[in-house]
């Protein structure tokens, strides 16, 4: 009767479809496995993988499967790279081995059975069909290893029975197999591939994330910050229960984009001009220093004006008595006095208005009252001690950024997203510049760059957001301000979910199951980070 060869070939069609559509590797190896013992009725098989990342080349045991023994647990571990094993000498001779009975080898052979496997469970190996794995370039990147081809599907439980059951692989099965191996080869090299593209990837995402900390080094951290709490938050929708986010799953591939995006989201800081970047008080630094220099000079002003009075004093009235003219040199003496002290507190008063916290009604007008004072130059031109474009600065009542800078630091988000639009994503990570162009969107509105709305700003965008303020609060290292205890910037939080500003949902999950822990943060112990 001749052999149907038909359903092996449609299987092996049916695997290379399965192979194809495989990425992780654990699992890419276990299809493989099991696909080629269906396909061969074999008993039991492994798949080892070659490593050759360091001078002594090793083969890793990747996978193991057993019908008559099923593993409890499987443990990967490493055999030297030699002839002496049957899959050390496949991989590196590149040849196959089709064994009828491997208790029964060649003398001449330089192979072996290791038999304490067969010992530890109580198994009997007879038949083995030990098969390359090759990449396109032809080099042995696996071995594919097969026990036990048995004629009907029984469970193998004595050697009697192995005697009766089983029996060698066809040239015809191994011709089958070779052919698998080839496949699987190649889907393990595309994995492979994969993988040191991924790692490329972080790579470049790592050092994205330097570079744009070591133009602010306060900022240090943020991003990662940000993104642990995204998918700690991303993980606590996932297993909500209760309101709308019940009905929300982000999958792996979601929870990767967001990580992504919560990683680059600020990439755009890049082509904000490092000044406004790195700016902690009202005034620029510069700015402030010659604030300083006209204080400096009013007070020596001042300061030589009394001296030139005193002597005046003295000369035109050289025959007062002295009496009168200690008594005329001393108010002069007062009236410096006054006038530094007053010189004194209108500097405190610019130093506080300096600070970007946010100014009340009475310092404002304190800052009026400076405003209006004047001095003479050395031109003799009269000359106001605050200059207009200075007083604008120190007249922001909340922050330290003009309405042209923070128009300048906000295009951060335009930046990012025409940087990261650069970037040839895959499909499964094409949302990325979408999430991060969206993350300072408001759901009333009222955020940036394009004003979305509630159901427009993606819910991973969302998340973000959270993340993102609760961090920039609480974090301790900015220059213009103090990080906020946990429960202050929760309160903040809240505020702005009430306000239909952030996605109150989201924030009460965040608050509830107290996502913040993850960066050690404990809301009972507020000033504890």
């Amino acid at each position: 009767m001749p052999v149907d060869r038909t359903q092996p070939i449609e299987k092996l069609l049916e695997i290379g479809v399965a192979l194809s559509g495989s990425y992780k590797l654990g699992e890419l190896l276990n299809l493989i496995l099991s696909k080629s013992r269906e396909i061969t009725c074999s008993d039991a098989g492994s798949v080892y993988l070659v490593d050759r990342s360091d001078s002594q080349p090793k083969l890793l045991f990747k996978a193991a499967q057993n019908a008559s023994r099923p593993f409890v647990s499987f443990r990967e571990f490493a055999i030297p790279l030699t002839d002496e094993s049957l899959a050390g000498y496949v991989a590196l001779t590149g040849e196959s081995l089709n064994i009828p009975d491997a208790y029964f080898l060649p003398p001449e052979a330089p192979y072996h059975l290791n038999r304490n496997f067969d010992q530890d469970i109580g198994y009997r190996t007879r038949s083995v069909l030990v098969l390359p794995m090759r990449d396109r370039k032809g080099e042995t990147i696996g071995v594919l290893q097969l026990l036990n081809r048995k004629k009907k599907p029984e469970f193998l439980l004595n050697p009697e029975n192995v005697e009766e059951i089983v029996e060698p692989f066809s040239d015809w099965e191994e011709r089958v197999v070779r052919s698998l191996a080839s496949q699987a080869g190649i889907s393990i090299e595309r994995d492979r591939i994969q993988q040191e593209i991924e790692q490329l990837f972080e790579g470049f995402v790592k050092t994205s994330v330097e570079v744009i900390e070591a133009r602010d080094p306060s900022t240090s951290g943020h991003s990662e910050r940000v993104s642990q709490l995204v998918i700690r938050l991303c993980e606590q929708v996932n297993s909500a229960t209760t309101g709308s986010l019940r009905r929300v799953h982000l999958s792996d591939r979601q929870l990767q984009v967001i990580q992504y995006a919560a990683r680059l989201y600020d990439c755009g800081k890049l082509g904000v001009p490092e000044v406004i970047l790195t700016k902690s008080k009202k005034l620029y630094p510069e700015q402030l220093a010659l604030v300083k220099q006209r204080f400096d000079f009013v007070r020596r002003t001042l300061e030589l004006e009394c001296a030139q009075a005193k002597y005046q004093y003295a000369v035109e009235r050289s025959g007062a008595g002295a009496g009168e003219l200690t008594a005329s040199l001393t108010q002069l003496d007062e009236e410096l006095t006054a006038s530094l002290a007053r010189l004194d507190r209108y500097w405190q008063i610019v130093e506080r208005a300096n600070e970007p916290q946010q100014s009340s009604d009475e310092r404002l007008g304190e800052l009026e009252e400076v405003s209006e004072y004047t001095y003479q130059n050395l031109e003799g031109k009269p000359e106001p001690l605050i200059r207009d474009s200075e007083l604008k600065q120190l007249r922001l009542t909340r922050g330290n950024l003009t309405a042209r800078e923070r128009s300048r630091m906000e295009a951060h988000v335009t930046y990012s997203y025409q940087f990261l639009q650069q970037i040839p994503w895959t499909k499964n990570l094409a949302k990325v510049p979408e999430i991060a162009y969206a993350h300072h969107e408001k759901l009333d509105g009222s955020g940036y760059p394009k004003g979305l709305r509630d159901k427009e700003i993606p819910i991973q965008a969302q998340v973000l957001a959270i993340a993102d303020i609760y961090d920039a609060l609480t974090a301790g290292d900015r220059p213009y301000k103090q990080g906020l205890p946990v429960r202050e910037a929760l309160a903040i939080l809240r505020k702005e979910a009430q306000e239909t500003k952030l996605n109150l949902e989201l924030f009460e999950l965040f608050e509830e199951r107290q996502v913040f822990s993850i960066l050690g943060h404990r809301l009972a112990l507020d000033d504890v980070k």
